[in-house]
This record gives structure tokens, sequence and C-alpha cells, in this order.
């Protein structure tokens, strides 16, 4: 490893820096403060950072509070940035200060670096462009952190999890559509109850997909409204008039979205309800795949000794001793990421209620628990989807088996012999391990042709409604 060292200085003294690091003084302090566990700040959010240092660089330039060559070379480095350049130079940790303040200097430090290079200056010279006075023109931290989880989370709901949750969501809808001729008997309280389609099941897992797509959709409207121009508390301090607007006009060019200032940046900076709804929202879609794994490994469960109703993939050897053994591995996993993405729920609830008066201190943490849930989502729902959904099929034998022997069957009676009659001929063809149709004839209520006519599987399950 190369030890050699540079001196750089911020405010508190000098500091040394590895000689060939892009980052700089306060950087460095973080390195050194905050080793706390191996979670870096997700490359997502840098990105969005250096797209928001890009383009307040470009207006800082038309609004002529910083001259062009600068906010150029500026613009240049971030872009490069943006497009996973220099991932390597953004080493942070997620627990650093609550604001987000090292990370938005480790931004700058590296785009003035970037420059330096360029311009054949020393690193750490901060020559032609200084972290503060020139990349962070008319911002804080307060407002460009907040605002780049916005953009990345934003950008990662449009481009990966909706996408994958649709793709998932149709691969249900082929099964609903190829399995609307299989009957099968319901369960309620997992015991068995009236029959319904299998078709009729698996609508219920994709339209309650379908429904938290709706809501993760519902919630991009307000991850586009930006804190951008309130600089530290929401007033705008330093920055130009019209700022705000420019700005989330210029971002959403680079980033194509529909980004805009907030209607109260005091309101978005001090408190983080947009992310924390995105958040609720993720976990709402957890709820509804967990629900689903659960069914899916119910309904699977056997071979020979469960229901046994769906055959899933084989898709790797399931013990280590017990030989050819096959588990419904992709439930588990989706399972875990759902029960995930429901405690980074939790921990984003408590933060974003810390809010202290114009400041939320809690940035980081939301930023990446908001991310993380995105894309553990967005990969356990693609995995799902290939190497389980797609292959996953009916046992046809073993779904008529049970619901010919079913007791509840004996419901379709009630409005012919009543209730209690009905129960009596159920009960007695538990007990003496009749059919429920010998037993029906045996009570004497009914006849055989009745019996058929109202005893009538596809029927019950697809009833005039």
């Amino acid at each position: 490893m190369d030890d050699r060292v540079r001196q750089e200085r911020d405010s508190l003294g000098p500091v040394s820096v590895p000689a060939g690091a892009l980052w700089g003084a306060q950087t460095q302090r973080s390195l050194r403060n905050f080793a706390i566990s191996d979670e870096r700040m997700p490359a997502e959010l840098i990105h969005a950072l250096a797209r928001i240092k890009q383009a307040c660089a470009l207006v800082n330039a038309e609004m002529k509070v910083l001259d062009t060559g600068k906010a150029s070379a500026i613009a240049e480095a971030a872009g490069a940035i943006a497009s996973g350049l220099h991932d390597e130079q953004f080493p942070l940790s997620v627990w650093q200060t609550g604001s987000g303040t090292q990370t938005n200097m480790n931004m700058n430090e590296v785009i003035s670096n970037l420059v330096s290079r360029q311009n054949g200056e020393p690193l750490g010279s901060h020559l032609p462009v200084h972290p503060n006075d020139h990349v962070n023109r008319s911002q804080s931290t307060n407002d460009v952190f907040p605002a780049a989880i916005h953009v990345a989370a934003a950008l990662r709901l449009q481009q990966a999890l909706l996408p994958e949750l649709d793709a998932l969501i149709g691969g249900l809808n082929d099964k609903v559509q190829a399995w609307s001729d299989i009957v099968k008997i319901g369960r309620t309280h997992l015991q068995d109850a009236v029959p319904l389609r299998l078709a009729d099941e698996v609508s219920a897992w994709r339209d309650q997909l379908g429904q938290a797509r709706r809501s993760l959709a519902d919630c991009l409207p307000e991850l586009q409204q930006l804190p951008l121009g309130g600089t530290a508390v929401g007033t705008g301090l330093n920055a130009p008039a019209g700022f705000a607007a420019a700005v989330s006009i210029e971002l959403g060019g680079l980033v194509d979205l529909p980004l805009a200032p907030a209607p109260n940046l005091f309101a978005v900076m001090a408190g983080h309800d947009a992310l924390h709804q995105a958040m609720a929202q993720l976990r709402r879609l957890a709820l509804a795949l967990l629900r689903m794994a659960n069914d899916i490994r119910l309904l699977a469960c056997g071979p020979r000794a469960g229901l046994g109703e769906l055959l899933l993939p084989a898709n790797e050897p399931g013990s280590s001793i017990m030989p050819g053994k096959v588990n419904p591995t992709q439930c588990e996993a989706l399972a875990m990421v759902c029960t995930q993405v429901i405690g980074l729920d939790a921990a984003v609830a408590a933060a974003a209620s810390g809010g202290h008066l114009q400041m939320n201190v809690y940035k980081p943490l939301i930023g990446f628990n908001l991310l993380k849930a995105i894309t553990l989502l967005t990969d356990a729902c693609h995995c799902f989807r290939l190497n389980l959904v797609e292959g996953m099929e009916p046992d046809r034998a073993r779904i008529t088996a049970l619901v010919e022997s079913s007791l509840m069957l004996v419901t379709a009676l009630t409005p012919a012999i009543g209730y209690s009659k009905a129960s009596a001929i159920a009960q007695q063809a538990h007990r003496e391990g009749l059919s429920l149709r010998q037993a029906a004839l045996a009570s004497g209520h009914l006849d055989g042709e009745t019996f058929d006519r109202l005893v009538d599987p596809v029927a019950m399950a697809t009833p005039e409604r």
C-alpha cells in the first residue's frame, strides 16, 4: 500500500490525507471520527448528489454568482462522478453527522480536486475552485442532502422497483389466465372451507401487489418536490432569488424527472414526510409479498405429507442430510427480505420524528434505509418471478382429490335442509369415515339426485355475483 500523505487544512487545522485520494481534510476527519460499521453511503445517493452539484453550478453561472469557467469545470467533474467514474472516492460511513454534512463535503472536496487535477494544480490546493466557496455556492448540506435522497429514491422507484413489480404482477396474471378452470378447496383458519378457483386465489396476490404498486407510484409526485434553495434553515440565505425554481428545472432535465421546489421549504427540511411515506408504502408492498410467499409455501408443502397443491421449481438441493429434499427457498428468501424491510421502516418512522426545530438529524439513516429497501425488494421480486412464479404449476390430481374429499362442500346443502341438518351430515361423515354423499343419503334428508345437483364444486366456486 502507498503510505504517502499530503497535508491539507480545514477550519480546525491541518489533516494528513492519503496522497492519491481525491477527498480532502473534512472527509479524512470523518473517516477517523466515524469508523462505525462497514455500511457506506449508497452509490445511488452519491450519484444523485453529484447531479445536484452539476445543476447548482450551471444555475449559479446563469445567475451570475459563479464564474462561467469555474461553473463548467464543476459541472464536468460532477457529471463524471454521477456516471460512476469515481465511486471509490466516497468512503464515508452512513453513521456520521445526522445532516450528512461530511458526505456533502466529501462531494465538494472530490469535485474541487478533480478540477485541480484537470488544471495541473496540486491536490488539496482548492485551485481553481474551492469546495465551499464555489462547489457549495448557493447551497447547504441541509437542503442538498435530503434533495439527493428524494432524487435517488424517485429514480430507483421509477427505473427499478416499479418495472420489476410490473413484471411480477404480469407473471401472476399469466397464472390467473392459465388456471381459470381449476377448482380447489378454500381454507379459512387453515381449515377446509368452500371451493374457489385457483385463479381467484392467485388473483388476490396479483391485485394486492397491484394496489401496493399504485400506492408506491402515488409517492413519486411528493418525492419530486425538493428542498433545494432553502440553504441552511429554509429561508434561502446566500442563494440568489429564483434559485430554487431554476435549479429544480435544471436538475430535472439532468435526471429526467419532473422536479419542482417544495411548496414550503421549511416543512420539507425540518420533516421528511415524503421520504417516510415512501418507506411506509415499501412496507405495504413487503407485507403483500410476505403474505403471498407464505401462502405459496403452505400450498406447496409436502410433497406427500402436506397440502401439495402447487409444484415449485426444484432450484437446488434442500438438505445436507436428507437426500432428494427440495425446499421453497425463494419463498424463504422473499420472506426474509420482507421482514427486513418492515424493520427498516420502523427505523425510518422513528427517524422521521427526529426533526427538531428547523432540521431533521437522521438524514443518513433515512436515505440508507429507504434506498436499501428499494434495492432489496427490487432484487427479491426479480428472483422470485424468475425462479419460482414462472415455473410454478398446479398438481391437478391432488387438487381434485382434496376437493372431492372435503366436508365443507356441505355448505351447498344449507339453503335446502338448513344449517343444523347440514352440520350433522358433515360431522357424521367425519366421525364415521364416510364420504359426504354417503352421510347425506344416510341422513334421509335428501336423495342422491338432489345431492348431486346441489353439491357441484364448480358451481360453488363460481356463483352468480
